[in-house]
């Protein structure tokens, strides 16, 4: 019998990569929400493997959008976390002059 791709692992592993990029450049949400829907695929994608592995390769892909898909929430947490701290503290204004200097400093 040949063994075919696990079904969510890809799915799972791209929506990890992608929560850990927006975590970082898209203010958070996007990377917790992104991460949630990964890791979501990737139990999916286990509990199928696990009642049949001899039917599916690239269990591997799975794993790995585990993890990244886990970095990923953690990363737009604490993000937010940062933004939610900034607001009440009043400190806003003066991390975002941070930001845009570094940014002009790089470009």
């Amino acid at each position: 019998m040949e063994k075919t791709n696990l079904p969510n692992a890809k799915r799972s592993l791209i929506y990890g990569i992608s929560s850990i990029v927006t975590a970082c450049c898209c203010f958070g949400l996007p990377g917790v929400v992104l991460g949630y829907l990964g890791y979501k695929e990737a139990n999916k994608a286990k509990a199928l493997y696990a009642e049949n592995p001899d039917l599916y390769t690239s269990v591997g892909n799975a794993d790995t959008g585990r993890v990244t898909s886990i970095i990923g929430m953690v990363l737009g947490t604490i993000f937010i976390l940062q933004m939610i701290y900034a607001l009440i503290s009043g400190s806003w204004q003066e991390q975002m002059d941070m930001y845009r200097e570094l940014i002009e400093q790089n470009s």
